[in-house]
């Protein structure tokens, strides 16, 4: 008998695993950023475990909202602004453009004040805005000088270092029952500061930044490696993506649960900052939790900052026409680049300004949440167009869940919007 001929150039176990995961992994990884941090961190302090169950309801939306991203960029080989510019009116456009940029900066002012404060906590000697100030230099450098196949592998390989939330639970005394309990059957309290935390929450894991880097980076990944576009790759495309927003979820939830379960115990219900939700932890469970806590915020900023301001010069240099691209080096296309060391520079001045952290977050939230809407109904609207998609329009489910997720962030930004300003 002879035997089966098989494909011995086909990676398989393992290795194909790792192979098939990318920007979806990176781009869900940087969904944990410190801003994120800081909002779970509050979210667990001021309600314990009741806010679990968010966790499992936003997985399926963001993965479906972030599969139709990716899928448009392998598809077309154009990001989100480089389809607006082409088949929606300009006014479109220049809105996301006008909402994305400053919410972008904030973002980036806020996570680089919380990785040089939880330095800062770590080595008192050096002061937070030295701490804040090195990253910022140590991530421009980066983003110039590194390949991009390096920059992508280098961001791939930090996604290690949340690895740490999923390991602070177990130093600390934790009731398993009443984890699964509120994981299962949602809790929704009708009230003001809830609802503030449900809708902080929402617009903290369905970010719009997040669809723009998703898009663009699959274009350079098929770009760079020679892709051949069939339904196996889109296939492997979808399983990293969520693969990448089930590793997202996945930390959200077991920072809701250390935090939830030490610091909602304990009695302190106000944590406003990555940094205090760190300095609380240290006494009520101990170093080993404190340094885990705090490592994973530098790692988490290291890795979500070059996606923040990467998505900024991606929007910016394909609104305007320029030359773009983390595979070309700086002098072939100098105006991206400089988009993203301008949003890091000013986002590193924010902190000297005496800019609030947390108003900055609350600002960058509403402006996320006003835009939102508007981008997850455009990409239904281009995921849906069989003249661009052609045979990779949307199933049935990615509309069910994709439309579930454009009413939900409506909702959401509704009430962001009213407590803000009305309430």
């Amino acid at each position: 008998m002879t035997e089966p001929a098989t494909d011995k150039t086909a990676p398989k176990g393992l290795l194909h695993f790792l192979k098939m995961l990318g920007p979806g992994l990176v781009t869900g990884a940087s969904d944990d950023d410190p801003s994120g941090i800081a909002t779970y961190s509050q979210a667990g302090a001021q309600y314990g475990l009741m806010t679990l169950w968010t966790a499992l309801v936003t997985f399926p939306l963001m993965a479906a909202v972030q599969e139709m991203c990716a899928r448009i960029g392998v598809v077309t080989s154009h990001g989100l602004t480089g389809l607006l510019k082409r088949n929606y009116p300009r006014p479109v456009l220049w809105l996301m453009v006008l909402f994305s940029f400053p919410a972008i900066i904030l973002n980036i002012g806020a996570d680089l004040a919380g990785m040089g404060a939880v330095s800062n906590l770590i080595f008192p000697r050096v002061s937070s805005e030295a701490f804040s100030s090195g990253f910022a230099l140590v991530l421009v450098l980066a983003i110039v000088f590194l390949p991009y196949q390096k920059f992508a592998s280098a961001l791939k390989w930090l996604c290690a270092v949340l690895l740490v939330y999923l390991v602070v639970p177990f130093l600390c005394r934790t009731d398993w029952l009443a984890v699964v309990k509120s994981t299962f059957i949602p809790h929704i309290g009708l009230n003001k500061d809830f609802i503030n935390v449900l809708v902080a929450i929402l617009g903290t894991t369905i970010s719009p930044y997040l669809f723009f880097w998703q898009a663009t980076m699959e274009v350079e990944t098929v770009r760079c490696d020679h892709v051949i576009v069939d339904k196996r790759y889109i296939r492997d495309v979808g399983f990293d993506v969520d693969f990448g927003m089930f590793f997202s979820n996945v930390v959200m939830f077991f920072i809701i649960l250390t935090t939830g379960t030490v610091l909602y115990t304990a009695g302190i219900r106000q944590i406003d900052t990555v940094e205090e939700a760190a300095k609380a932890l240290e006494p009520l469970a101990g170093k080993g939790a404190y340094y885990l806590f705090a490592l994973g915020i530098v790692g988490t900023g290291l890795l979500a900052i070059p996606v923040l301001s990467g998505a900024l010069s991606y929007i910016i240099s394909e609104a305007f026409g320029w030359r773009e691209g983390l595979d070309r080096k700086f002098v072939e296309a100098k105006a991206f680049y400089t988009v993203a060391i301008v949003s890091l520079v000013v986002g590193l001045l924010i902190n000297y300004l005496g800019i609030s952290p947390i108003k900055a977050l609350i600002w960058s939230a509403i402006l996320y949440g006003v835009t939102s809407p508007v981008i997850i109904a455009i990409v239904l609207h281009i995921s849906n167009n069989k003249t661009v998609m052609g045979e990779y329009t949307n199933g049935v489910w990615s509309n069910i869940l994709g439309g579930g997720a454009f009413i939900l962030m409506t909702a959401a930004a509704g009430f962001l919007i009213y407590y803000q300003f009305a309430g």
